[in-house]
């Protein structure tokens, strides 16, 4: 099976502690330690920065001809952005909507919350952060989509209350293995 993982900077597996960051190795990103745990031939499509697009074409491409799942979790930029979790899960389903075609299953994953940090600076924005989880349940069942709440996965965060440590990468890849066949 092949998916492909589209996300943000966490699937990307940016690492914040450099001055102007960078990735963390191969063995400490939840999407190849997926690959590498459980034999898929997985498409890492983070993007730093990455928020819920209004169009994008649809993922299988000359070079990534036949594509069986598509995993989606963004969410956590258009928050930082000043969207609001309905917004969000409003421009989720325009885009799921155009890539449902595509594929034979989508994943919806509902990111993990933030914590306050260098990024998070009110608990406000904290709160904001846990609410994408429902308005994303409700949007895969009316699209019939599995759906993958990671609010209870307590990831653990860096000191900019946004990423991953290697740690969360782990454990993010550990808790989805137990939820994607």
């Amino acid at each position: 099976m092949r998916l492909i993982c589209l996300g943000d900077s966490n699937t990307y597996g940016y690492d914040p502690r450099g001055y102007f960051g960078g990735r963390y190795d191969t063995e400490d990103r939840w999407p190849d330690l997926l690959a590498m745990q459980t034999g898929l031939t997985v498409v890492n499509r983070g993007i730093n920065g990455a928020e819920i697009p209004t169009q994008y074409p649809p993922i299988p491409t000359p070079e990534v001809p036949a594509v069986d799942t598509l995993l989606v979790m963004l969410g956590t930029n258009d928050l930082l952005q000043g969207a609001s979790a309905k917004r969000s899960a409003n421009r989720m389903e325009a885009f799921l909507i155009q890539q449902l075609p595509h594929y034979r299953q989508i994943h919806l994953v509902a990111p993990p919350p933030m914590k306050r940090g260098a990024w998070v600076p009110t608990d406000a924005l904290v709160a904001e952060s846990l609410r994408p989880a429902e308005e994303y349940r409700l949007l895969a069942e009316r699209l019939n989509i599995p759906f993958v709440d990671t609010r209870a996965w307590n990831v653990e965060l860096t000191f900019d209350g946004v990423h991953f440590t290697e740690a969360g990468h782990h454990a993010f890849a550990n808790h989805l293995m137990e939820v994607i066949p």
